[in-house]
């Protein structure tokens, strides 16, 4: 059973999200928190698998609970915010969320997403990572393109391959049906690239794709 924590200060939105979820196989909601500190708290109490995270939330907030759940816990963290802003995406990945969405999903997105980064893949809303692209293609590279480039010799032709799917968003289950592998082989592949280039899941993946110039925003 995939057991989830809802932390947003919105009664309505944790009942919600948690009607959803609870009336799905295979997944129960395990507790609710109305502000980071409870969240972190109930992290430590109930084990959950996955946290669904508010990004503006009384106490410490969403962004420093997320950083601190990942710092003394294996839950995945899902953030959820109204807000579609650069400094969000940004501080929320950089301290360990695998996934970021718009709460203006619909319900069967939000089920997909907490099975997508219970199974180990990082998820972002489209829109998102249009805005994450742009702002890489926005800052400067200091040179570190051709240096990075040069560490796609590390992978081999398939890695390569499996690498831009990973950039364009597609999950280890996409990927297995467009390139007719086992989803088993995929995460192979892709625990082997991240291993590799030193990565720490796949939102590094992603951005190091684009950076090193492995993926030109616009292909496809």
């Amino acid at each position: 059973m995939l057991r989830v924590l809802i932390a947003d200060d919105q009664d309505l939105i944790r009942a919600g999200f948690a009607m959803i979820l609870n009336a799905q196989p295979g997944i129960t909601v395990v507790g609710e928190a109305h502000d980071g500190d409870a969240a972190v708290s109930q992290v430590a109490e109930l084990r959950p698998d996955v946290v669904l995270m508010d990004i503006r939330m009384p106490g410490i907030g969403g962004v420093e609970a997320t950083r601190q759940i990942c710092e003394v816990s294996q839950a995945k963290v899902l953030v959820l915010t109204m807000f579609d802003l650069d400094e969000y995406v940004y501080d929320a990945l950089r301290v360990g969320a695998c996934g970021f969405l718009l709460k203006d999903i619909r319900r069967d997105e939000l089920v997909q997403a907490v099975r997508v980064v219970a199974a180990g893949d990082s998820l972002l809303a489209p829109s998102v990572t249009r805005r994450l692209v742009q702002n890489l293609i926005r800052r400067p590279s200091h040179g570190t393109a051709p240096r990075l480039a040069m560490r796609l010799n590390e992978l081999t032709d398939r890695e390569g391959v499996i690498l831009r799917l990973v950039a364009s968003g597609m999950s280890n289950a996409e990927i297995a049906a467009e390139l007719v592998v086992s989803e088993h082989t995929v995460k192979t592949h892709v625990s082997r690239i991240l291993t590799k280039l030193g990565l720490r899941d796949r939102v590094q993946a992603v951005v190091f794709a684009y950076e090193s110039g492995l993926v030109v925003p616009g292909d496809g």
